[in-house]
């Protein structure tokens, strides 16, 4: 078995003007591993999948998947390393103009240039696995519900069957039974996949359910890293202030006074 990690990242550093928003993040996720990361708001969290993704350039650092350097392929190349890729964005980010299957179908049509038809019956497959029946693929984004829209979106991340899927943000707006939902669903399509996972969330109930390892984010560093079980014993200030929600600890929120 490979012991090169599906995914490494090295010294991964960006700014934005005068704002440091990761400073040096060093990462080894192994192939089929579930990783959360945790963090406040704008700790770096969603720019460091975004590096990853290829949507952000990071100033330093580097991104390996399968060993090779993203960073420094050319369009093509990285287009190749991409498809490896599935992504379920924090606001779903669905077509509104297009009905449920094509949203799902979308990367299957225009990425891989599959006739609609093969395209439209994957579709119906993937909605099938989390738990929409074929009525929904006829729909707009517009008559879906948040919990039905997150299923679609979660159905479009895994349609090309991808080796590595970002999640940003899953449950977010979602009611806590609803989020469990889309958690199970989540786990199944992951297991079925065997595809390697970064998930990054506020939501420690789901951070507890996924993730196999868990790495927190302050101030563009990574301070913690380590199994999802010892998540509760860390050690670290910064770690039990966040995982417990408590307002006084190292973490100082701004609050502006009235």
């Amino acid at each position: 078995m490979s012991t090169t990690p599906k995914i490494q990242v090295r010294g991964l550093s960006k700014r934005f003007g005068p704002k440091v928003v990761l400073d040096g993040i060093d990462l080894d996720i192994a192939q089929g591993e579930s990783l959360v990361v945790i963090g406040g708001s704008g700790s770096g969290k969603s720019v460091m999948i975004k590096c990853i993704l290829g949507l952000i350039r990071p100033d330093a650092g580097s991104v390996r998947i399968d060993g090779e350097d993203v960073t420094k392929l050319d369009r093509r190349g990285r287009e190749r390393v991409m498809a490896k890729f599935g992504m379920l964005f924090q606001g779903g980010a669905l077509f509104d103009s297009l009905p449920v299957w094509e949203n799902v179908a979308f990367g299957l049509i225009q990425g891989q240039g599959m006739a609609r038809a093969e395209a439209r019956a994957i579709a119906l497959r993937k909605l099938q696995a989390v738990g929409l029946g074929a009525p929904v693929a006829e729909l707009h984004p517009s008559e879906l519900s948040g919990g039905m829209q997150k299923r679609v979106s979660l159905a479009r991340a895994i349609a090309r069957e991808p080796e590595i899927i970002l999640f940003d943000e899953p449950t977010t707006g979602l009611d806590p039974i609803m989020a469990d939902v889309i958690n199970d669903l989540i786990i199944a399509c992951v297991q079925e996949l065997g595809a390697t996972t970064i998930t990054i969330t506020h939501d420690m109930h789901s951070a507890r359910k996924i993730a196999s390892r868990v790495a927190m984010i302050y101030h563009g560093k990574i301070i913690w890293n380590g199994p999802a079980a010892d998540i509760d014993r860390s050690g670290n200030p910064y770690v039990d202030q966040f995982v417990n929600g408590h307002a006084e600890g190292p973490i100082q929120m701004e609050v502006r006074p009235l």
